[in-house]
């Protein structure tokens, strides 16, 4: 299950309503959806990959993934966070298979290694079949990241799984340093892998008012009632991610009886979530010497380091400058330094208040 419906505000101007940073080439010439469907397929056949998306980008996914059908590409009718998405997904594949387990993935991730990637994955699901079980791929921090959320590992379980005492949602700088020294703390990746019954047994014990919903939605699915009930219905649903509806209140029963676990992920992951982001996995992947990634109809530097700048079409030249992110479009132009890269989001949030949504 492929979680498509972001907006990747952080990469505007670039991306956009209709066509979102997950539908961007932004590492090579596949998109990121198009790279995240490619590297499932050998666990998984086109017919039982689905993805989540909104309504603004369900056309452009259809026609970036062709080898699925229209019916497994579900989009939203309003945003509602992971609980209620990867429910609903969870309770349609429970009435097509009772001993379904789902692995839930974001589309714009980047995987540099990525048989090992599958070799996790494949042990994850291993994990999860064999009872109510729920895995989750943690990244060994390299840094103390304030941008994403922690998982706390316990003790040894079976193999490479260890056990998870608590969930940690992004941690102020200082809070982050000590996980960072502690040692047995990881990044959460966002991918999970459980059974489709164990994610809908924990629906209702935590989030019992949405989960009769998400089961009424699904039972009209196949059928000429699923759009209107979905459209009825699905904004009833609470707004609430996945990790504070279930892994928080699962993980607070403690290491040996939440039934979590996290995988040490060492694949080479990246989650790309701004252009600094972007620079810096570009720059490790090209080793340029001065760090510039520039592209453009033609290009000159004279003591320039460090910059993005994405100009197509334009001869670009950078003259004494450092550190800069530049993105031209037809319609719009970012300049912004790497080190505020992260503020970006900024800007569409004014453009919606404006309600300029020619620039969304």
């Amino acid at each position: 299950m492929i979680l498509a419906g972001g907006r990747g505000t952080r990469f505007w101007p670039l991306s956009r309503k209709h066509r979102a940073k997950q539908l961007l080439a932004l590492d090579g010439k596949q998109t990121m959806i198009q790279q995240t469907v490619s590297r499932l397929l050998p666990l998984a056949p086109a017919q039982r990959c689905w993805v989540i998306t909104n309504q603004d980008l369900q056309r452009e996914v259809a026609r970036q993934l062709p080898r699925l059908r229209q019916q497994q590409i579900i989009a939203e009718p309003v945003g509602r966070n992971t609980a209620p998405a990867i429910g609903l997904a969870a309770f349609l594949l429970l009435r097509r298979d009772p001993s379904a387990v789902i692995g839930m993935f974001p589309s714009d991730h980047v995987i540099s290694n990525e048989n090992r990637y599958r070799e996790l994955v494949q042990k994850g699901v291993e994990i999860a079949a064999a009872s109510e079980n729920i895995v989750v791929l943690g990244i060994t921090p390299t840094r103390a990241e304030t941008g994403y959320g922690y998982i706390e590992a316990g003790s040894q379980a079976n193999g490479d799984a260890l056990h998870v005492r608590r969930f940690t949602e992004k941690p102020y700088a200082e809070r982050a340093a000590r996980f960072l020294e502690a040692g047995n703390y990881y990044w959460n990746s966002g991918m999970f892998i459980w059974g489709a019954s164990t994610l809908a047994n924990a629906l209702h014990e935590h989030l019992p008012r949405t989960a009769p919903i998400l089961e009424e939605i699904a039972a009209s699915y196949g059928t000429r009632k699923f759009s209107s009930v979905f459209r009825r219905l699905y904004p009833k649903c609470e707004n609430i991610s996945v990790d504070y509806a279930v892994l928080e209140p699962r993980s607070a029963k403690g290491e040996q009886d939440s039934n979590i676990f996290c995988l040490p992920a060492d694949f080479g992951w990246n989650d790309l979530g701004s252009w600094t982001a972007l620079h810096e996995h570009q720059v490790s992947k090209h080793q340029s010497q001065d760090a510039n990634l520039i592209s453009g109809a033609g290009i000159f530097t004279l003591d320039a380091e460090g910059n993005y700048i994405h100009a197509p079409g334009k001869f670009v030249a950078a003259v004494g400058v450092n550190d800069l992110v530049v993105v031209e479009t037809d319609d719009a132009l970012l300049i912004t330094t790497r080190q505020r890269a992260q503020d970006v989001g900024q800007i569409v949030k004014y453009l919606d208040e404006k309600k300029l949504n020619k620039l969304t």
